[in-house]
């Protein structure tokens, strides 16, 4: 026996079409809204007035020989500082720790020079996860800033 096609039978294929199509909408949008604070700069504006000097800046450190080189040590950053090769004992730095996605709040670290590994190492522990790291630095009267990652 074969069923006619009737109203309510394209009433139910177009309620159920719109249905899925509204459900993957609000649940995508739930999602782009939860994980992603927006906010890649302050004000864009101002931050490429300053984006040539920004360059000039990095390429100085470069051509001067500075790395940084970020690891997870126990829970906690380690930082490997060195120019042209040799490590780097007599630096102040600091680490700003923020998560890629700002689920977690920033983290202010402060780095003390282990003697024994030969790195910085930072004053307290980092959760686990993903994080962007800019390190700013100081010696003498050179000024150094490093952004990088690392997976705790």
């Amino acid at each position: 026996m074969i069923r006619r096609f009737t109203g309510w039978h394209m009433a139910a294929i177009l309620v159920a079409f719109f249905g899925v199509v509204i459900a993957v909408n609000v649940t995508m949008a739930t999602f782009a809204a939860t994980t992603f604070g927006g906010v890649v700069v302050e004000n864009s504006y101002v931050a490429s007035q300053h984006y040539d000097r920004w360059l000039a800046e990095a390429r100085a450190q470069d051509k001067a020989g500075w790395r940084a080189v970020p690891a997870a040590a126990a829970g906690r950053l380690a930082i490997a500082l060195t120019r042209r090769g040799d490590a780097v004992a007599d630096a102040a730095l600091t680490a700003t720790a923020r998560h890629p996605l700002g689920r977690a709040p920033d983290q202010k670290l402060t780095l003390r020079w282990d003697a024994a590994a030969a790195r910085y190492l930072a004053d307290q522990p980092l959760p686990p996860g993903r994080w962007l790291i800019e390190i700013i630095g100081a010696r003498g009267a050179e000024r150094l800033r490093f952004e990088d990652e690392v997976r705790m």
